[in-house]
């Protein structure tokens, strides 16, 4: 009697993950819409112009659906959960030691491997070399990619160590903002302008696929267990200085190198 309970349980287990899948499948597509509509309409009303590989668009456009929506799932049965066990056990273990160095090394380790990061030094790299800004060769240009990947990742991790601290502490979110934008505004000033695009390109995809959840799920599992502090007031804004730091880190950079 045992093995066809079991059996019905696992069926209802799976059955229950594929409603989820479908579900989240469904969200995906409805997700994908907008951007679908807006290159149609351009490409058969303003451009007037059939659909190049138009099969190779549909297959690609399935694969996108079917990777978001595993995507998706992923983050919701593993990231998420990961994060705020996480983030729960280090709070009781009450050791600030310890929780600091686990949120810059989080901060670190997830920006040094973000493939958007990886292709914006990469790129930033071949048009320093193209514009002699840097020696052009594939060393000089590997080194220099490597350095801006370093760079960033340090900046996120500080980040992440100044917003643990402001959910420990309760600061004001808003005070660090300002005064972080404040220091990008003068720092700038005084920045080679080769390096200044590329700094403020880095804040936004340093935030990216796999920074920024397990980034929300350590700030909204510290606020959960610290008393004194409330989830949708603490929890969030740990992407934003993890947004700032990058710029101010880069821009640095370029003064110094």
């Amino acid at each position: 009697m045992v093995a066809p309970n079991n059996s019905i349980a696992r069926q209802v287990v799976r059955l229950a993950w594929l409603r989820g899948l479908l579900r989240v499948c469904t969200g995906s597509i409805r997700d994908l819409l907008p951007i679908i509509a807006v290159v149609a309409f351009f490409q058969i009303v303003v451009l007037q112009q059939p659909f190049p590989n138009l099969e190779r668009i549909i297959i690609g456009l399935v694969f996108v659906v079917i990777g978001l929506s595993l995507f998706v799932q992923g983050l919701q049965i593993g990231l998420f959960p990961l994060g705020e066990s996480m983030a729960h056990a280090f709070a009781k273990k009450g050791s600030l030691l310890a929780l600091l160095a686990f949120a810059f090394c989080l901060g670190f380790g997830t920006t040094v491997a973000e493939p958007a990061l990886i292709a914006v030094t990469g790129k930033a790299a071949e048009v320093a070399g193209t514009a002699n800004f840097i020696v052009d060769d594939e060393a000089s240009r590997g080194a220099y990619a490597l350095q801006l990947r370093l760079t960033v990742a340090v900046s996120v991790g500080v980040a992440l160590v100044l917003g643990v601290f402001r959910i420990l502490k309760g600061w004001p979110l808003h005070y660090l903002i300002i005064g972080g934008y404040g220091l990008v505004v003068l720092i700038t000033g005084f920045a080679p302008p080769e390096i200044v695009g590329v700094a403020y390109d880095s804040g936004g995809v340093t935030t990216s696929t796999i920074t920024v959840p397990l980034v929300a799920a350590l700030g909204v599992g510290l606020a959960t267990v610290i008393r004194g502090r409330t989830p949708l007031l603490d929890g969030f804004g740990l992407i934003a200085l993890a947004s700032l730091t990058p710029i101010i880190f880069v821009l640095v950079f370029g003064i110094i190198v």
